[in-house]
C-alpha cells in the first residue's frame, strides 16, 4: 500500500505530512493500526519546538485507561520539560521501547521508528485530517511571525 504524502513548506519550516495519519493541534500524530489501536508519535513541528530531547518519562502503566487531555509522561529537553499528552480516550498499550534506548529516534524518524507510544480507543472529533493540520500549521506559523515582526 502506498501512502500519499504531502510535501509542507512555510517560511523556514518543511515537512512531510502522511496522508492516512490523524493529527492534533497539539501536533502529534494517529495512525491507525488495527481495530481500534492507535500508534501516537509527535509530529516534526512539535519536535522542532521542543528543542533536542535528552530524556523522556512515562507515568501510565499498560492497560491503565487515559483520557484525551491526560498527561501520560514527559520529555526532557534544553528548552524545558514538556508534558505528553493523550490524544484520545482509550486504554493505555504501551510505549516505544526504542525510543526509551534511544531518545534520538524523536527527531531523527518522529513519523518512523520514533513513534511515542499505543493506545486503544477511538479519536475524538477534535482530531484533524491532513489538510486541517496543514491549515492549523500555516495559522501557527504566521503566528510565530507576527510576534517576532511586532
Amino acid at each position: 500500500m502506498t501512502v500519499e504524502e504531502i510535501h509542507y513548506k512555510r517560511s523556514r519550516f518543511s515537512t512531510r505530512l502522511l496522508e492516512n495519519r490523524l493529527y492534533t493541534a497539539g501536533h502529534s500524530w494517529l495512525e491507525h493500526e488495527e481495530d481500534d489501536l492507535w500508534r501516537i508519535g509527535f509530529t516534526k513541528f512539535a519536535v522542532r519546538m521542543l528543542g533536542e530531547i535528552v530524556e523522556l518519562g512515562y507515568e501510565t502503566s499498560t492497560g491503565a485507561k487515559v483520557e484525551t487531555g491526560q498527561v501520560i509522561g514527559w520529555t526532557e529537553g534544553f528548552k524545558a520539560v514538556t508534558d505528553i499528552f493523550s490524544p484520545l480516550t482509550g486504554r493505555f498499550e504501551g510505549f516505544n521501547p526504542a525510543v526509551e534506548d534511544q531518545v534520538t529516534l524523536l527527531t531523527s524518524d518522529p513519523y518512523g521508528k520514533g513513534w511515542l507510544f499505543k493506545i486503544r480507543g477511538r479519536p475524538g472529533e477534535d482530531c484533524l485530517d491532513v489538510q486541517g493540520y496543514v491549515t492549523l500549521l500555516d495559522t501557527t506559523i504566521d503566528k510565530m511571525l507576527g510576534q517576532r515582526h511586532e
